[in-house]
């Protein structure tokens, strides 16, 4: 079961931009969780713990208890967060509201072991990695952290495929009918040299020497007549 996460809310009254930008001018963050055939609940967050969260990584995986003071506790997920375009600060959360039973739609990153044993990589071959991230249908209870391909006995020209993830927590993904690439590792990439510059051809000048010929008319004194 992946780790429950607690983040303290206040309820807002009212929706819109209007309200929204009150909000701000609170100190506070506004959002709304939403979901599971229910009516949105209006929230507002301290930027401070909006920020804790996103700064840890992964937060699309997490799991929060939005804990609406004088309210309910939403079980959620964050689902999208909007920021602004100079500060970079929060603008808006969205968190949705997990029904009983009901699977949920997450991104899961994906994390290379054993790479420092790799065949393919010590003989100087090159991982590609095609997804960072691999989109899957999970139980909320169940969600992993990250799902994990060895490299150990990885050689050139192999293709890490979702049936090489180590998956134990029984997800889905959202690719079906194909057993799709999550990696490659390929050959080192040969820059060949240069030719070698071919050597400068003789220049007229010293083949014929015109002012050496010059000089060589001029040796000598002049004839009397």
């Amino acid at each position: 079961m992946v780790q429950t996460i607690r983040i303290e809310a206040a309820a807002r009254g009212r929706a819109g931009k209007g309200a929204a930008r009150a909000t701000r001018r609170e100190g506070l963050v506004p959002g709304v969780v939403y979901g599971a055939k229910q009516e949105a609940t209006l929230v507002a967050f301290d930027p401070r713990d909006i920020m804790k969260e996103l700064n840890k990584g992964g937060w699309q995986s997490h799991l929060y208890e939005v804990a609406v003071k004088d309210g309910p506790t939403e079980r959620a997920l964050m689902r999208d967060v909007q920021f602004d375009p100079v500060t970079d600060r929060p603008l808006h959360i969205d968190f949705q509201r997990l029904a009983p039973g009901a699977r949920i739609r997450v991104k899961v990153p994906v994390a290379f072991l054993n790479e420092d044993t790799s065949p393919g990589l010590k003989t100087g071959g090159v991982l590609n990695v095609v997804r960072r991230e691999i989109e899957v249908l999970a139980d909320p209870d169940a969600v992993p952290e990250k799902f994990e391909i060895d490299l150990g006995e990885a050689t050139i020209g192999d293709s890490l495929r979702w049936s090489a993830v180590k998956d134990t927590s029984g997800t889905k993904p959202v690719i079906v009918g194909r057993d799709f690439v999550v990696a490659t590792l390929a050959a080192p990439t040969v820059v060949e040299d240069a030719p070698a510059a071919a050597p400068a051809a003789p220049e007229a000048a010293k083949q014929k020497n015109p002012a050496g010929a010059a000089s060589a008319s001029t040796k000598g004194p002049a004839k009397k007549k």
